[in-house]
C-alpha cells in the first residue's frame, strides 16, 4: 500500500513594511520562512513605502502584514489603522514598536499583535506563531 500523496500547503504571504532596509532584512531573518512544522510556509514580500503596501492589499496579496511602528515619514501604526478601517477582509497585522509606551497606539491602530523594536528574533516569532494560529 502506498501512503496517499500529500496535499500541497499554500504559503502564507507575509509583507514586510518598512522604509528602513535593514529593518526589513532583520524581521525577514527573524521570521524566515518556516515558523513550525504545523504551519504553512511564508512567502514574504519586503515593501519599502506605504503606497506599495496599499497597492499590494489591493491586489489581494498579503495575508499578514508586519509593519515597523517607526516609520517615516508614513508610519506603521497609522498605516495599521487605515488598513484595518479600509480592507475587508483585512490581513492579520503586527506592528513592530520601540517603546512599551507605544502599546496603546498599536491598540488604536486596531493591529492584532505587537512585537518590539529592535526586533527579537526569538519574541518575533512566537508572536508571529501565535498570530498565525489564531487564524488558521
Amino acid at each position: 500500500m502506498s501512503a496517499a500523496p500529500e496535499s500541497p500547503r499554500i504559503a502564507l504571504r507575509v509583507g514586510v513594511y518598512s522604509p528602513n532596509a535593514r529593518t526589513r532584512e532583520h524581521v525577514i531573518t527573524a521570521v524566515g520562512t518556516t515558523l513550525h512544522p504545523d504551519l504553512p510556509e511564508l512567502a514574504l514580500t519586503e515593501l519599502a513605502t506605504g503606497p506599495a503596501v496599499l497597492d499590494k492589499l489591493d491586489q489581494n496579496q498579503i495575508d499578514v502584514l508586519i509593519l515597523d511602528g517607526e516609520a517615516a515619514p508614513i508610519g506603521g501604526l497609522g498605516l495599521a489603522k487605515q488598513i484595518r478601517d479600509e480592507y475587508e477582509p483585512c490581513p492579520l497585522l503586527l506592528v513592530l514598536i520601540a517603546r512599551q509606551a507605544d502599546r496603546w497606539l498599536a491598540d488604536w491602530s486596531r493591529a492584532d499583535a505587537t512585537a518590539t523594536l529592535p526586533v527579537d528574533a526569538i519574541e518575533l516569532g512566537t508572536t508571529m506563531t501565535e498570530l498565525i494560529r489564531t487564524r488558521t
